[in-house]
């Protein structure tokens, strides 16, 4: 078995290379906490809460048989101290641990912070005025809270103009908290209510680079991806979505809206992302009357995926992409001028990854001429 130094620094290492995208800084971030979790057995902090109580205001039931001792004036914790709910390692003073704690409020936070992480309590609420003191704030983490839309203040991040990533992913969000800082980079709220976004609602964010709202009740997303220049990553799945958003930046390189009920894609649609490699549309309701035959022939596109709708046909690609899902549809025939307008020595397909079990197509279907357009395929599921 090794020993606890050696795990500790195992899990730095797996630490460090998932997050090698960060600055050094950030991953220490992360390896304080791993070290805070190593000696979470010996941390005895039990907060009492007291319903209507500020934050640093504590009151603990006295003994039976002992009179109560008067309760303590509330006071605002002083701008270098560490709340007493919290962690804050002193060889990283920026950071500070208010994680898995049961808390159901925010406690105060120091103004030298940067990195601060609240996920996995029972917080609801978000006061006015909540992080105005810490406006050197970077990293925010709220997820796994129960935090609703109607209990937020109307500019809670609104000083916070060195933020870059925002974690709210599962709480009980109805829609996007706005405004944002235009420092952001990172917007996390996959796993909320979300039912809309307004065209305004992510307007000035020219330094998003990656928006995650999968798995909320969005039916409309209107335009409002179309502003975001910087952003890389856009994920929409598994949500209610009728129509693909109205506009891409040229900027994205992954899209994803898979589980969605999308029937129709405009012509040369995605011509306007020319940096995009990434398309995942599968369980969707999409036929081949709701498509043109240039829809996906974009040069830029690697993998597409198609799988689970309603297509008839094999839709028409462009030779650069390399893997290609469209099992469980309704397809019937194997078409080779979806993959190769010319068959020759020169012209070819550069797919090697071609699934096309679950439809109709019979083994036997397969044209003679298949081998020579499809000659870099490893793998071609009928």
């Amino acid at each position: 078995m090794p020993r606890p130094t050696a795990l500790i620094l195992i899990l730095a290492g797996l630490c460090a290379s998932s997050l090698g995208q960060y600055n050094e800084e950030e991953d220490l971030a992360w390896l304080q906490y791993y070290l805070r979790q190593s000696r979470a057995s010996s941390y005895n902090y039990v907060p009492y809460y007291e319903e209507e109580s500020p934050a640093y205001a504590y009151s603990y039931p006295s003994a039976t048989d002992t009179e109560p001792e008067p309760e303590p004036e509330p006071q605002q914790a002083a701008p270098w101290r560490c709340p007493q709910e919290c962690d804050c390692p002193p060889n990283f003073s920026s950071a500070m641990y208010c994680d898995t704690r049961n808390l159901r409020y925010l406690p105060f936070v120091p103004s030298r912070m940067k990195y601060v992480y609240f996920q996995n309590n029972l917080v609801t609420s978000i006061q006015e005025g909540a992080f105005d003191n810490a406006t050197e704030l970077e990293w925010l983490a709220l997820h796994n809270n129960q935090i609703s839309s109607d209990k937020m203040g109307k500019k809670v991040f609104g000083k916070l103009q060195r933020l870059e990533r925002l974690y709210m992913n599962n709480n009980n969000l109805t829609r996007l908290p706005s405004p944002l800082p235009r420092s952001l980079r990172e917007l996390h709220l996959s796993y909320n209510q979300i039912s809309k976004v307004p065209p305004n609602a992510l307007e000035g964010l020219e330094n998003l680079t990656a928006l995650y709202l999968s798995h909320n009740f969005i039916f409309e997303m209107g335009a409002s991806l179309k502003g975001l220049k910087s952003l890389i990553l856009a994920d929409l799945s598994y949500n209610n979505l009728r129509k693909v958003p109205d506009g891409l930046p040229a900027s994205l390189e992954q899209l994803y809206m898979e589980y969605n009920y999308i029937n129709a894609i405009p012509d040369e649609y995605f011509q306007v992302s020319p940096r995009l490699l990434y398309v995942r549309m599968s369980h969707n309701s999409l036929t081949n009357q709701g498509l043109s035959s240039n829809t996906f022939n974009s040069s830029s596109i690697l993998e597409l995926d198609l799988s689970y709708n309603r297509l008839q046909k094999i839709p028409r690609v462009n030779t650069n992409l390399e893997n290609l899902y469209l099992q469980g549809n309704q397809i019937d025939e194997f078409s080779i001028s979806s993959f190769c307008s010319v068959v020759d020595v020169v012209n070819y397909s550069r797919l090697q990854v071609l699934r096309l079990d679950g439809n109709a197509i019979k083994r036997n279907a397969v044209p003679p001429d298949a081998p020579l357009c499809l000659r870099r395929a490893t793998v071609i599921e009928i």
